[in-house]
C-alpha cells in the first residue's frame, strides 16, 4: 500500500490533496472512512493536484533547489542572531530554540508578532520537548525571509533580551 499527497513534493500546503495505492479491500475500506470523515476536496484542488503530476521533472527539480537555497539562507541568518537552530532535514520548517530569549514559545511568539509583525508557531503546541523553541515557516519569498530575520534579530536585541517571562 502507498500513500502520498502534495502538500511537501509539490509545496501545496492547505490544499488538503492526496492519493492511495492499494489492493481493492483496503481502498474501499479507506473511502469508507474518508467518506464519513472529510468531503472531497474541492475541484480547483484536484486541478492542480493533476497539474502538479504532469508538470516536467525539471520544474520540480527547480522548486526543490529554491526551497533548498532558502532554508540555507534562512537557518544561517537565525544561527547569526544568536538562535540555535538545527538544519531541517524535510518540510520547510525551522525549529530555533528560543531559550536564550529567557521567554517561553508562547511569549516570544507573542511578543514579536507585535512588536516586528513576524508570525511564527510557539513549539509548545508540538508538545512538551517543543516548549523553548518556535517554528518557522520558509515557505515564501526569500526577500520576506530576509526581512523577518532583519525583524527577529531586532526583536533579540532589544525587546526580547530585556523583556520578563510571563
Amino acid at each position: 500500500m502507498l500513500l502520498g499527497g502534495f502538500s511537501k513534493a509539490h509545496a501545496m500546503t492547505g490544499w488538503r490533496v492526496g492519493w492511495i495505492c492499494a489492493p481493492a479491500p483496503v481502498a474501499e475500506l479507506a473511502v469508507r472512512v474518508h467518506q464519513y470523515t472529510m468531503l472531497c476536496a474541492p475541484h480547483i484542488s484536484q486541478l492542480a493536484a493533476v497539474e502538479a503530476l504532469s508538470a516536467p521533472g525539471d520544474e520540480v527539480d527547480a522548486m526543490v533547489a529554491d526551497y533548498d537555497r532558502r532554508r540555507r539562507v534562512f537557518v544561517k541568518g537565525l544561527r547569526e542572531t544568536g538562535l540555535d537552530c538545527p538544519e531541517p532535514g524535510g518540510a520547510f520548517y525551522a525549529f530555533p530554540s528560543i531559550r536564550s530569549s529567557g521567554m517561553d514559545s508562547e511569549t516570544f511568539a507573542e511578543r514579536l508578532l507585535h512588536a516586528e509583525h513576524v508570525a511564527v508557531v510557539p513549539g509548545n503546541v508540538f508538545g512538551p520537548s517543543g516548549e523553548g523553541h518556535i517554528r518557522c515557516s520558509y515557505a515564501t519569498a526569500l526577500p520576506l525571509l530576509e526581512e523577518a530575520l532583519v525583524r527577529i534579530d531586532r526583536f533579540l536585541r532589544t525587546s526580547a533580551r530585556s523583556a520578563p517571562t510571563s
